[in-house]
């Protein structure tokens, strides 16, 4: 019986110095460095992203109304054009011989029409009188009136030659710029064959995009509203994002891709977007007022959802479950969980577990101070 209360005192004995033990070494632990920065309020765009294509507001493939030979090529390749600038001259001179020859054949004819006129008013002075017959007087009222109606054709004649002779000088129907040259000065074009040129519209410019047809209910709420903005983003340029405007939604989702398709306007008066352009489309539905944000890479997953480590006034990490919302410019809005102005980890959480202390670090302040080499080669 003494043995064994020996050796009961001896066990708890030797797990009172191993908690001793582990309780020195914990307290030995230096603390974990971290990367921190504070919840905020800020206002948080709700957007949609998407790849979209820039693509002329307007195209025009000029083509010639008449068959004959290029005189005279008045623009250059690529240049920008006003609407009702010239652009081309046919040779006029086959339009303009016509044109006398349908004014000859009317002044003619006009003259045999009233001749016939004359005559069947004689003849009905005549018929009166008894002088000549019912046949020979309507023979004479249907030359007159046969007589009248070839005058009326020489006039469609003649108005088709000037229409024609007009068709000779090619003008540009919209603003905008100008393609590659297809038939230069010299060449036989023919009535409404290939195009002459091809003119873009590109202020303003449009810009198609397509999105997924669970977005559409939003889209036509907030549209619904007031006018949605767009902005074409350049990633690999220093170019600041260009502003426009929602201004077309399809009539069907596509059954194939189940999407829909938008179109968004800018006017591009720096003509920084150009025809068949790739661009980043974000689209601007709303703006949510005074959200707390973290930073987009403070917000960790585990097998319970979402969490953040939040450092607490002791020093200590506190894991903390939270619901998210939209992520806007690597900010991402924490609807619950988080307040604003408590600190919250964004780098070292792998070395983290609830309860442990911390060395918390503003981004700027972890960043290594430049060395003198290399300050000296900076200036360099």
């Amino acid at each position: 019986m003494r043995l064994a209360l020996a050796v009961c005192v001896l066990f708890l004995l030797a797990i009172l110095a191993g908690c001793s033990q582990e309780k020195k070494a914990s307290a030995a632990q230096p603390p974990v460095p971290v990367v921190v920065a504070s919840a905020e309020h800020r206002d948080i765009p709700l957007t949609l992203n998407a790849i979209g294509t820039v693509e002329a507001f307007s195209t025009v493939q000029v083509k010639s109304m008449v068959a004959g030979q290029m005189l005279k090529v008045h623009f250059s390749e690529g240049q920008d054009v006003t609407k009702g600038q010239i652009l081309f001259t046919i040779d006029p001179r086959p339009f303009e011989a016509e044109l006398a020859r349908a004014r000859g054949n009317l002044q003619r004819d006009a003259a045999q029409a009233e001749n016939a006129r004359v005559q069947a008013v004689r003849y009905a002075a005549l018929l009166k009188e008894g002088v000549v017959a019912q046949q020979q007087y309507d023979q004479m009222q249907s030359t007159a009136d046969a007589a009248q109606a070839t005058v009326a054709a020489d006039r469609a004649a003649v108005q088709a030659a000037q229409v024609n002779l007009q068709y000779t000088k090619i003008y540009s129907p919209i603003n905008g710029r100008t393609g590659s040259l297809l038939v230069h000065e010299g060449n036989i074009v023919k009535a409404n064959d290939v195009p002459l040129v091809t003119i873009n519209q590109i202020t303003p410019i449009l810009a198609e995009f397509s999105l997924p047809e669970q977005f559409l209910p939003e889209i036509k709420k907030y549209i619904a509203a007031g006018q949605l903005t767009v902005a074409a983003v350049f990633s690999d340029s220093q170019q600041p994002p260009i502003k426009g405007r929602l201004n077309f939604i399809d009539n069907a989702v596509d059954r194939s891709t189940g999407t829909i398709a938008l179109k968004a306007e800018f006017g591009n008066k720096d003509r920084i977007l150009w025809p068949g352009q790739f661009a980043n489309i974000v689209l601007t539905l709303t703006t949510e007022k005074n959200a707390v944000v973290v930073p987009s890479q403070a917000v960790q997953s585990g097998q319970e959802g979402a969490y953040v480590f939040v450092v607490k006034s002791d020093k200590t990490a506190e894991s903390r479950p939270v619901v998210t919302g939209s992520t806007y410019q690597g900010a991402i809005v924490v609807r619950s969980g988080v307040q604003a102005g408590e600190t919250v980890v964004t780098d070292g959480q792998m070395r983290l577990v609830p309860g442990a202390h911390v060395d918390a670090r503003t981004a700027q302040e972890a960043q290594p101070a430049a060395t003198p080499a290399s300050a000296e080669g900076a200036k360099s």
